[in-house]
């Protein structure tokens, strides 16, 4: 899209000047930065979105009228890093002492497939704000906290109303991905109900989801998961065919919200574990049509991993002891949300209350009490350690000091 240069539309003034990282030192040299060269930059979406929710932003994104070359070379005169990290799309991210903060050139489309685009830089404020996807991310505030607002975004965000710029369907073409972000949003936002005109157009462009990297879905997904009661808008994902082809397995919607309940934290790859099959094949047939990170797949396969739930706390004791305390809770959660099996309230209370010891001999320990080295000592200390697991933790270093010397001497 192109767009000629635009009155600036009128602007609330101060809405942000609360924000603990509007007035950080390091992000005001880099506005200083900027604009000591020319150009003008000002906050821009999921920060300014967030801030005036009152929700707390990790993401700090500027918006800049210049073109990325001219953005690297006020930095580098300045002495602070950039990498360009998206440089194809006017994307610049400076490296601060405590943050990272993308700055991006303000842009026009010129082509798009749905999937990426082919975009122009310009200086039009209005031009690149009817790229983004939704009125309430295309909100632009300038150092002072005053608001640029071109689609009536501060209006739909204070009346809870998600709603697409301009044409939903055109906004979709542009990037399919938008299908799952307006689900998403929804889902973080807690939203009561979809637009209508934004509902319909998803509906009609579902089947292209497909075209989509497997990468950018599952990060959408767990971004979607991360939120603070996801069940409803899984369900309609899945009652609406959203997910039939990257995650037709998904069920276990009343298993989900279980789990939400049950978690001190929200924790998206736990959540994406009880919408999945039992067992650790669907869980890797999942892990790998989204191609997710190794440490997500191994995460999956060990909670997926079959056990009985804990009879008592000593038993819980126990297999937080032999599991560590995060695979534990994994699996308590997973099984509690899935069965309701209140056994497993053993193993959460144990994995969120008690702290493993460490066993209090070691090889050394061995060779002092005059074993000879070999693996009879490694056996010794296998089943001493297994009798103490066994018998509660109860037993000091001293008393299995005596049980080592006592096997030990068995053992020359």
């Amino acid at each position: 899209m192109t767009g000629t240069m635009m009155t600036e539309p009128a602007s609330p003034r101060g809405l942000l000047q609360a924000q603990p990282w509007f007035s950080e030192p390091e992000v005001r040299r880099l506005i200083d930065t900027l604009q000591a060269s020319g150009i003008t930059a000002r906050f821009v979406g999921g920060c300014v979105r967030d801030a005036l929710l009152g929700r707390a932003s990790d993401d700090v994104d500027l918006a800049v009228d210049a073109a990325p070359e001219g953005v690297v070379r006020a930095l580098d005169d300045a002495g602070i890093k950039s990498v360009p990290t998206g440089i194809d799309h006017g994307t610049v991210t400076a490296v601060l002492t405590s943050r990272t903060v993308e700055v991006t050139s303000l842009r026009c489309d010129v082509e798009t497939d749905g999937r990426r685009a082919v975009v122009r830089f310009t200086q039009d404020w209005r031009a690149d704000s009817l790229r983004r996807d939704f009125t309430m991310n295309a909100l632009y505030a300038d150092r002072h906290g005053d608001l640029s607002d071109y689609h009536g975004g501060l209006d739909d965000l204070r009346n809870g109303r998600l709603r697409f710029i301009g044409a939903p369907a055109e906004r979709i073409r542009e990037d399919y991905l938008r299908i799952l972000r307006f689900f998403r949003f929804h889902a973080q936002l807690g939203l009561s109900s979809h637009d209508v005109d934004g509902l319909a157009a998803c509906r009609r462009f579902r089947d292209r989801l497909r075209d989509l990297s497997a990468e950018r879905v599952a990060k959408e997904l767990l971004r979607l998961l991360e939120a603070a009661a996801p069940a409803e808008t899984m369900t309609g994902l899945i009652e609406g065919g959203f997910l039939d082809y990257w995650l037709p397995e998904a069920g276990a919607v009343p298993a989900l919200s279980e789990m939400c309940r049950l978690e001190p934290r929200p924790d998206a790859v736990r959540r994406l574990a009880v919408l999945c099959p039992v067992g650790s094949d669907g869980m890797a047939a999942v892990a790998d049509r989204l191609k997710l990170s190794g440490r997500q797949r191994d995460r999956l396969a060990a909670m997926a991993a079959a056990m009985e739930p804990p009879g008592d706390p000593a038993a819980a004791r126990r297999w937080v002891y032999r599991l560590g305390t995060e695979l534990a809770r994994d699996r308590a959660l997973l099984n509690r949300a899935r069965d309701g099996d209140r056994r497993w309230d053993n193993l959460i209370r144990a994995a969120s209350d008690w702290i493993p010891p460490e066993f209090p001999l070691s090889g050394r320990d061995a060779l002092g009490v005059g074993m000879a080295p070999g693996p009879a000592i490694g056996e010794t200390l296998r089943r001493i350690e297994e009798d103490w697991v066994l018998g509660d933790f109860m037993e000091d270093r001293a008393a299995l000091l005596e049980r080592l010397k006592e096997r030990g001497g068995a053992s020359r």
